[in-house]
């Protein structure tokens, strides 16, 4: 890899402020997965410190950062840590460890919403360390923040890029809460409503679900239904009762005539 090249400006949004930091990682294919995580999530400055990755491993790299090459191909290697972290105001590293020096770690969803601020005015390191042995005391010394995924007591070591995916995630959504698209369509009004059950009951006679002396009766469970949806075992039998119906009508006629 190209040690001299430059990382590109960050892009406008809830990513823009910040750099993901590998520590001595030992596959190629964990950074490229990496770069694809970062790129899910709108972040692009990528520092790696003394990667341990063999030459011939570079290429599943590029395997794997699938549409993040530019990512990967502006990533920076430097050979310290303290050049990685250069320029940061916040340093937070992720840790599965407890320790003497580990004692103010926090969840990465709480500490989420602090590192997102800090990261509109100034640049934050989200660290991760090692894949066999994670970050060592000097470098937690570094870090102004410790996280950690809430993972099982029994095997709390994510994969690199697993990781730093939840990590990113909780970040870009304590940026930019998640805003789906939602229904296009209005909502629909009283009036609306009321021609829709009349137009149902009258067609649920017809096809010989129900009968006039019974219809009030059924109708109060298709009004249930029209209020909340499709929900309980009653719910569904009525509507595929009406589907069954509807097809044997439509195979022998009105009322089987």
């Amino acid at each position: 890899m190209d040690t001299e090249n430059q990382p590109t400006a960050a892009p406008p949004g809830a990513g823009a402020g910040i750099r993901v930091v590998l520590v001595a990682p030992l596959y190629a294919g964990n950074i490229g997965s990496v770069c694809r995580a970062m790129a899910n999530m709108g972040v692009s400055d990528l520092v790696v410190v003394a990667p341990r990755v063999a030459e011939g491993d570079w290429p599943e790299a590029g395997r794997l950062a699938v549409h993040a090459g530019d990512i990967l191909a502006s990533m920076r290697t430097v050979p310290t840590f303290a050049e990685a972290i250069d320029g940061c105001v916040a340093v937070a590293g992720a840790t599965a460890r407890d320790g003497l020096y580990r004692g103010h770690i926090r969840l990465i969803r709480d500490a989420a919403p602090e590192l997102a601020a800090i990261a509109r005015t100034g640049r934050v390191a989200l660290v991760l360390g090692r894949e066999d042995n994670g970050l060592e005391n000097d470098e937690i010394q570094q870090c102004t923040h410790l996280l950690r995924i809430p993972s099982v007591d029994a095997y709390r070591s994510l994969n690199l890029a697993q990781a730093a995916m939840v990590c990113l995630y909780e970040l870009r959504l304590a940026a930019v809460p998640a805003e789906l698209p939602g229904e296009k369509s209005p909502p629909a009004g009283a009036a609306h409503k009321r021609r829709l059950f009349e137009a149902w009951r009258e067609a649920m006679l017809s096809i010989g679900f129900m009968k006039e002396d019974k219809a009030d009766h059924m109708m109060q469970g298709f009004a249930r239904i029209f209020s909340r949806g499709v929900k309980t075992v009653d719910d569904a039998n009525i509507m595929l009762g009406v589907a069954r119906q509807s097809l044997w009508a439509a195979t022998h006629g009105e009322h089987g005539k």
